[in-house]
């Protein structure tokens, strides 16, 4: 009991980051890592508890104490083996998953004070192996069952996917539309919250265990998926995410100088735009920037701004900040690097000048009321409020949707009326025979880690249903 009582005094051990002035106008990764001693002073702090609360609150069911305690002797090899029993992108999670409310939201520790820094000991973990490791140890594979699934999207899901069954024996094709692999860990998220090399490097991982990864292939468009299962394929995971972009249908909306999130994302994460001309594509630079939304890809979209030069950038959000979506520490990074948070505001419409250039917008100042049926307070006009926001860009970050090239190409898999994939939550099963789904395209816009567990549960039901049948 003392030594839980001291750990419980040991104060987190922050990890270090960039100065925000600095950091502001480059694009290299905000937090710099833990070094061995940081880490293993960290997991000391670890109470091993017999009924560990993390665990259950981390969507893939990672050995959390486990692994914390091999590191804490100096075994970061053995700490993440014991990681990739259930999660195959720990470099990956330890830096983009909400720790705060899954596994250190459930943290003992938290309840008096802060809890264990579980996303920064993954990401040491697994840095480390990869930074020092000249060969990576694959994991065995079983023998060859003869079977063949393709992977329609290279996201965390479908990479979940294509990891669990290649070593299961079965032949695995991934198929992305972009000209890269990773999904919305190369497109969506940006360079300084998430090195593209670490997205790389998990993708030659799965290659090297003999996942096909076939890119500029959209399915729906060059291939249906009944051709797929013509071409010899047994079964078929679909995980394309949910990047349809949604705009707010304000007058002026067609004025020059406004972009949605997954086009300004896209441009400067997947296409390298930040480089331009040194690559090839170009990405509007604006003087005053205004980012609608405030969730991640809001928080993303500013940050990226901010780097590309901007003098100002504001958020602006109808509710409070109680109410915003983003992790607390994307938010905290970006009012560090200068970004202004505008609340309880609601844009109505764009304003631009006698060439169609946005040069800003009217808003309205909002009071909270009653909650609406998401449980937050509905947001309602203050009379009489209306002002302006110069600008001559806006991002507009305010949710994505389901793209329906695919599914409108499959008539016997039935989608909701968001046009989502209905799938059975427990095991991904889709409505039509031989398919699977999971992550975005079933759930819409959520976390990383939960589209990998998605992937994890689908991914055991192919091994069934290519064993045992449907």
């Amino acid at each position: 009991m003392s030594e839980k009582r001291s750990a419980s005094k040991i104060d987190r051990v922050a990890m270090p980051e960039q100065d925000p002035k600095v950091r502001a106008r480059n694009f290299l990764e905000v937090p710099t890592g833990y070094t061995m001693e940081m880490a293993q002073a960290e997991a000391e702090r670890c109470l091993q508890c017999a009924k560990p609360g993390c665990v259950q609150g981390c969507p893939v069911s990672v050995d959390i104490p486990g692994f914390i305690d091999i590191l804490t002797r100096g075994d970061v090899s053995g700490a993440v083996q014991r990681i990739w029993l259930k999660n195959a992108l720990p470099a990956v999670c330890g830096r983009v998953c909400p720790q705060e409310i899954q596994c250190e939201g459930n943290c003992i520790l938290g309840k008096k004070g802060k809890p264990v820094a579980i996303g920064n000991l993954e990401r040491f973990c697994a840095d480390y192996v990869r930074e020092n490791s000249k060969d990576e140890a694959l994991p065995e594979k079983q023998p060859s069952t003869g079977k063949k699934v393709a992977v329609v999207g290279s996201g965390p899901s479908g990479l979940t996917v294509a990891g669990d069954l290649i070593v299961k024996g079965h032949e695995v094709t991934i198929f992305e539309a972009f000209h890269k692999a990773g999904g919305v860990l190369v497109y969506g998220i940006p360079e300084f919250r998430l090195p593209k090399d670490i997205v790389a490097q998990s993708v030659n991982f799965l290659e090297q265990l003999g996942v096909k990864v076939d890119c500029n292939a959209v399915v729906g468009r060059i291939v249906s998926m009944d051709e797929l299962f013509a071409q010899g394929y047994d079964a078929i995971y679909v995980g394309v995410g949910a990047g349809l972009p949604k705009f707010m249908n304000l007058p002026g909306e067609n004025s020059i100088g406004i972009l949605s999130a997954n086009e300004y994302l896209t441009r400067a994460n997947l296409m390298k735009a930040y480089q331009f001309p040194k690559v090839d594509t170009p990405i509007p630079i604006g003087k005053n920037v205004v980012v609608l939304g405030a969730g991640n890809v809001a928080m993303d979209a500013a940050r990226t701004a901010m780097r590309l030069g901007a003098e100002s950038v504001k958020i602006v959000y109808r509710r409070s900040r109680a109410e915003m979506p983003a992790r607390a520490a994307e938010i905290h990074h970006a009012e560090e690097e200068g970004i202004e948070m505008c609340l309880l505001t609601n844009p109505t419409q764009y304003l631009a000048d006698q060439n169609g250039r946005l040069v800003g917008m009217e808003c309205l100042k909002m009071e909270l009321g009653e909650p609406d049926e998401s449980g937050r307070r509905k947001p309602v006009a203050v009379k009489g409020s209306e002002f302006r926001i110069p600008c001559d860009l806006c991002v507009v970050a305010v949710g994505s949707g389901a793209n329906p090239l695919l599914t409108s190409d499959t008539a016997d898999m039935k989608t909701n009326k968001w046009g989502y994939i209905i799938a059975d939550e427990k095991n991904g099963k889709t409505t039509k025979r031989g398919v699977w789904a999971g992550g975005d395209i079933v759930t819409g816009a959520a976390t990383v880690i939960l589209a990998m567990g998605a992937g994890r549960q689908a991914a055991d039901s192919i091994h069934d249903f290519l064993t045992f049948g449907w």
